[in-house]
């Protein structure tokens, strides 16, 4: 009988443990790889169908993370970053004002939101650090992070995409004191702070790759890729790219790339693209090969069959398509299609949404060649299109800065 009840009550249990709910930037892994199935082969002519959108939000680069039945992204109110939630039917639920946006040059917000159930994690671009609600969009904790740990900005100001590591809240300062923070992320309480290799920090967002019972925080500052350990934050190696990747402007834009105990590096301005393989104990790191082909300004890349395709920079307004071999860094095509953009992949197909007339195409992942199945002119918003593109659920979601769009991409 105690073997019943007991069967009982871990059903009922069972039933009422609500499910995790996370999104974060660029999607599972940080990837840019979406593990949907079922979406169209192939578009209509005019694009797949809008099923609704909003506009006149406020505005920002930032991508989206669609948690909770609700889409999350930040915009720019003025001197102020807010935090917008939309439901999935496109309707405004709150906008909650929570850190200071950078005053000039790009001030528009770019951090997209960490959700993890009911919390969401934001920076701005002034460094402040933000624990809101995902449900009430009440402000839980927030820091000022740049003048509590001595932190520095760089030209373009804060760009950073929290990360969460266990219950850690990841977040690179850069500055004479510290270069990386973890903070217990439900209080916002210091849990530690790495050395300081008097850096500012870069553009792009750190990663935490895992294989089996290692784990390593990557992150990227103008000068160096480090390491840093999840548990105590100690950066147990750096890797100065410049003799490599070259010194122009030192903007690192872009989000790590990790597979199979190598680390791929890429940013714009003409620098080179380097991969780096992680020793047995992911201790040290050594170069494996550089790429002159491949300089992705901010529009991310991806790796779907041992290949690694995005756009490069050719100059602030132009790029071009281009595949290359994750073994051997050997070009596999460069092609002309419009401009450089951002780019996502679902399904062994990529979604390339270059930036500067909007258009998005879908795209076999093939290495043979640029490969365009269908492509269409997003409609609505202004500026230019650099948030990066996300789909859920079987829904392809559009952010161009002070409008958002929701296309249906599932198969009937």
């Amino acid at each position: 009988m105690k073997k019943i009840l007991l069967f009982f009550v871990s059903i009922c249990l069972y039933q009422i443990v609500p499910a995790q709910d996370f999104a974060q930037w660029r999607g599972p892994g940080r990837t840019g790889v979406y593990n949907e199935t079922g979406l169209l082969d192939k578009w209509p002519e005019n694009g797949p169908k809008l099923l609704w959108s909003v506009e006149n939000l406020y505005k920002g680069y930032s991508s989206v993370s669609v948690a909770n039945n609700t889409i999350y992204f930040t915009g720019i109110d003025n001197t102020k970053d807010v935090l917008i939630a939309v439901d999935i039917n496109g309707t405004i639920k709150w906008q909650t004002p929570y850190g200071r946006a950078r005053e000039k040059g790009y001030p528009d917000s770019r951090s997209t939101p960490t959700v993890e159930n009911d919390k969401a994690y934001v920076s701005s671009g002034q460094g402040d650090i933000a624990c809101i609600n995902a449900i009430t969009g009440e402000i839980i904790w927030t820091i000022k992070a740049i003048e509590e740990y001595q932190g520095s900005i760089g030209r373009w100001g804060i760009a950073e995409s929290l990360l969460i590591v266990d219950d850690k809240l990841i977040y690179t300062t850069g500055g004479y004191q510290t270069n990386m923070i973890a903070l217990n992320k439900n209080t916002g309480e210091t849990i530690w702070t790495s050395e300081s290799i008097k850096e500012n920090p870069s553009y792009s967002s750190p990663l935490l790759i895992e294989e089996g019972n290692k784990r390593l925080i990557v992150s990227v500052t103008p000068n160096y890729i480090i390491g840093v350990t999840p548990d105590k934050g100690e950066i147990i190696w750096k890797f100065d790219i410049r003799s490599y990747a070259g010194e122009r402007r030192k903007n690192q834009t872009n989000t790590p790339l990790y597979h199979n105990n190598g680390l791929y590096i890429t940013s714009g301005y003409n620098h080179k693209s380097v991969k780096l393989n992680l020793n047995e104990n992911w201790e040290s790191v050594s170069l494996a090969w550089v790429d002159s082909v491949l300089d992705v300004h901010h529009g991310g890349v991806v790796l779907v069959d041992g290949h690694i395709y995005g756009s490069n920079w050719i100059n602030n307004g132009q790029g071009n398509w281009c595949c290359i071999n994750w073994e051997t860094g050997e070009m596999k095509y460069e092609t002309k299609w419009k401009t450089k953009g951002s780019i996502i992949s679902a399904e062994g197909k990529l979604y390339c949404y270059e930036e500067k007339t909007g258009f998005l195409a879908l795209v076999n992942a093939n290495p043979e060649k640029f490969d365009i199945i269908s492509s269409f002119k997003i409609p609505l918003g202004t500026g230019p299109h650099w948030s990066h593109p996300v789909i859920h659920n079987g829904i392809l979601y559009i952010r161009h800065m002070d409008a958002l769009m929701a296309f249906d991409i599932k198969k009937k």
